[in-house]
């Protein structure tokens, strides 16, 4: 279980006009009282009658030190907040656990809590907790759900004292919140292998040396059961010893996420929308492609990346995918429309190489941005393309039996440039979709002569 956001919220004891502030929280009963005794003081005067004048000193002194005291104690009440998990996938429910500690030497009355949340997590929780002893505690937890991936602040925390005599109700606002991180969801994918994947851990080995060509080769000492083929004649006459060219290391494979996120490419909001299920595929995939080892890089439109992404990208198979995998997401969990009108942006960053499987999810094209995305299928590895025709999305499914002409050229266009290219309908699933893309490359392959997986 995650456990974030616990702290203890401290009030400001600078404020000012503390007296107006007790007095302004007096309650009805506490009115009553006070304007009871200021009467009956007047009443004793003129009538001359002393033991009234002592009831109404009672009658008004009563109110008066409840808000006293109850001012006091605002200040020896302790709040903290706990969530768990704090980062959560749309659609599923996370719990905040909240505590008071009384932290002076008197009881407190009747306590009501309430914390504050956005509407999209649904209503505001409040509380109402019975008095609290000297040095004692209570919990209280509700829940929060969304089916809308972002980050949501939760907080302040208020809570309202009263006195045990009714008299005064004060407020208290504390001064932290902590975020919830609703990321999107992460639907599992088949380990399937695409072109230019199997270069990597697991499925295979990318060789390559070390340094440029043969006379930078650096060479080590000989082992025992090293190849002879292998001796490096020049450097065993420089040391004096038997050396050998180094091993050739393997590279790991690396993967590339292309989302697009231009705002002209989507229609509709909400979380049914196309952009909405091109988010979804870029968190499924990237987490997929972590856990099988790949360095996976997530890229936009903008040619703007994870912050804190190295140039490879993240390393899988580690000790920090875990911490990786959630940068990305708490990236894809913000991550919003862009003002962008092409792709040009991501081509530029995917032209200087890094050579890989690139798996991309893009909206609605034109022809000159279905060249762009042609042109960036490297040589060497896979491309794989998502494409959503979001105008299929925001009508009923009767009423467009299928994809558009133009939206069909456009994945002709790409499977020209050798692109694996699926259309996605409206509320498919990824997995099938992926199981599809393997499907028509593995025919690809066989009409071409290619070699299987």
């Amino acid at each position: 279980m995650t456990t974030a956001g616990t702290g203890h919220a401290e009030a400001d004891r600078d404020e000012k006009g503390g007296i107006r502030t007790a007095l302004a929280g007096l309650t009805t009963r506490g009115r009553s009282f006070l304007a009871a005794g200021v009467a009956a003081a007047v009443c004793s005067y003129v009538l001359g009658q002393s033991d009234l004048l002592r009831v109404g000193l009672l009658l008004a002194v009563l109110p008066l030190v409840c808000a006293t005291v109850l001012y006091r104690t605002r200040y020896r009440v302790a709040g903290s907040r706990r969530l768990s998990p704090a980062r959560v996938p749309a659609g599923s429910e996370a719990r905040v656990h909240l505590r008071m500690d009384n932290v002076s030497r008197l009881p407190t009355g009747l306590l009501m809590l309430q914390d504050r949340v956005p509407y999209v997590l649904g209503p505001r929780p409040r509380f109402v907790l019975d008095r609290v002893e000297a040095g004692g505690r209570r919990e209280v937890s509700y829940r929060v759900r969304s089916d809308l991936r972002g980050r949501y602040p939760l907080g302040p925390l208020q809570l309202r004292l009263t006195d045990p005599f009714g008299m005064c109700e004060l407020t208290r606002s504390f001064s932290t919140y902590d975020n919830l991180t609703v990321i999107p969801r992460v639907e599992p994918l088949a380990p399937v292998r695409f072109s230019g994947e199997a270069k990597g851990y697991g499925d295979g080995r990318q060789r390559s040396l070390a340094l440029a060509g043969e006379d930078d080769v650096i060479p080590r000492g000989y082992r025992y059961g090293d190849d002879l083929r292998r001796v490096h004649w020049r450097s065993t006459a420089r040391y004096g010893e038997l050396m050998v060219r180094r091993e050739e290391q393997p590279q790991r494979a690396r993967c590339t996420v292309l989302l697009d996120t231009r705002g002209i490419a989507f229609q509709g909001a909400g979380p049914d929308a196309a952009f909405e299920w091109a988010v979804a595929g870029a968190a499924s995939v990237l987490v997929h492609m972590l856990e099988r080892g790949f360095s996976v890089r997530l890229l936009t439109d903008t040619g703007s990346a994870v912050p804190g992404e190295g140039g490879d990208g993240f390393a899988g198979a580690s000790q920090g995918s875990a911490d990786a995998a959630g940068l990305m997401m708490d990236t894809l969990a913000v991550i919003d429309h862009s003002d962008g009108a092409g792709l040009s942006r991501a081509y530029d960053v995917l032209r200087g190489g890094n050579e890989g499987l690139l798996v991309a999810f893009l909206g609605d094209l034109d022809e000159e941005q279905a060249a762009v995305v042609a042109r960036m299928r490297q040589r060497g590895g896979g491309a794989v393309a998502f494409v959503l025709d979001s105008e299929t999305w925001v009508r009923e499914p009767s009423d467009v039996p299928g994809p558009s002409d133009g939206s069909e050229e456009r994945l002709r266009m790409l499977r020209e440039a050798g692109w694996t290219t699926v259309g996605v309908p409206r509320g498919a699933s990824l997995d099938d979709l992926w199981r599809q893309a393997d499907r028509e490359r593995r025919g690809v392959a066989a009409a071409g002569g290619g070699e299987g997986p």
